[in-house]
């Protein structure tokens, strides 16, 4: 039997336990073999690892939803509850097992893919490692679940992630707006895996206070990088040295995920790509894992999987460079 306490923060209990207990004693029916107990702004619960697990989870998902509501009803109990706790699920162990984190307007984050699983599973046993492969297959997706995870769970102190802008350079001056405005364009697609997973108002908080940190690799110079989950993402981007700079950046209880797919490198001189080089040097070391994320593991349209495939074989054959 395992035993938590789960603490409501940032959230008037009562909205989360309704008018006499109702919306508490609503959530307590889906798990009739756990007791629970709540008092105050704490939650005690005792059951199967896996129960308390999903009740720990469905909770914080509730939350959030909350966080987003005026006001949380029976019918929003009954539809998280029933499609993540009822309706087709895994065996318990598995879909605790799956489940890295709940995000925004329902979405339940889960590892869909065999790699996607081994990145997961290789959390706690590196604290560096690199997610290797094509577009679609869900790398850096998994990865940011993972490190808010670990936010959430107090694992970090913060969350900083990087990517190169490799059009910056000189151009960088002619477009408008601040410094900030300029890159974002090409930091957007880790904004938005964030919106997935983190209510926007809290977003903006996480990231007005330095929690939640999003810059250009050049950012990263000179920083030690402690008590952090830090992604660089497109590192085929990065040159030999800059990637070096980028590891050596790392302090005490901090994880490092690089992501990165060998085949679109923007640099001017592909051969400048330090990706391939850094990994296979660091790869055996112990504490450091590779991860090849394949075509099978693409999770977005069903035509990215022939597109890539299309792309390859022209490559294979030497009809484009």
């Amino acid at each position: 039997m395992t035993e938590k306490k789960i603490i409501l923060e940032e959230i008037d209990p009562v909205d989360i336990y309704g008018v006499n207990n109702r919306l508490i004693n609503l959530l307590s029916s889906y798990f009739p073999k756990m007791k629970i107990a709540a008092r105050g702004n704490e939650i005690f619960t005792k059951g199967s690892s896996a129960d308390v697990r999903n009740f720990e989870i469905l909770i914080n998902r509730l939350v959030e939803i909350r966080l987003r509501k005026t006001r949380l009803t029976e019918d929003d109990v009954n539809s998280l509850f029933e499609t993540a706790v009822t309706s087709g699920r895994q065996s318990e162990e598995d879909a605790d097992k799956d489940v890295i984190v709940f995000g925004t307007e329902g979405r339940i984050i889960r590892a869909r893919t065999k790699n996607q699983r081994k990145l997961v599973e290789n959390y706690y046993k590196n604290d560096l490692m690199f997610a290797i492969g094509p577009a679609g297959t869900g790398k850096t997706y998994t990865a940011i679940a993972l490190a808010v995870r670990a936010l959430k769970n107090k694992e970090v102190k913060k969350l900083i992630l990087t990517r190169p802008a490799v059009e910056a350079g000189e151009r960088l001056g002619f477009l408008p707006g601040d410094m900030r405005e300029k890159l974002d364009p090409y930091l957007q697609p880790l904004y938005d895996a964030l919106r997935d997973m983190i209510p926007p108002k809290k977003l903006e908080m996480l990231m007005e206070d330095g929690t939640i940190q999003i810059a250009p690799l050049a950012y990263m110079r000179g920083r030690t990088l402690e008590s952090a989950f830090v992604i660089l993402d497109e590192a085929q981007n990065t040159t030999y040295g800059q990637l070096k700079m980028f590891l050596t950046r790392m302090g005490g209880n901090s994880k490092f995920v690089v992501t990165g797919d060998a085949t679109q490198i923007d640099l001017p001189k592909k051969s400048d790509s330090g990706l391939l080089k850094g990994v296979e040097l660091l790869s055996n070391i112990k504490g450091v894992c590779r991860i090849d994320f394949g075509k099978e593991d693409i999770v977005r349209h069903k035509l990215v999987t022939k597109i890539v495939q299309a792309f390859e074989k022209l490559e294979e054959n030497g009809e484009i460079n």
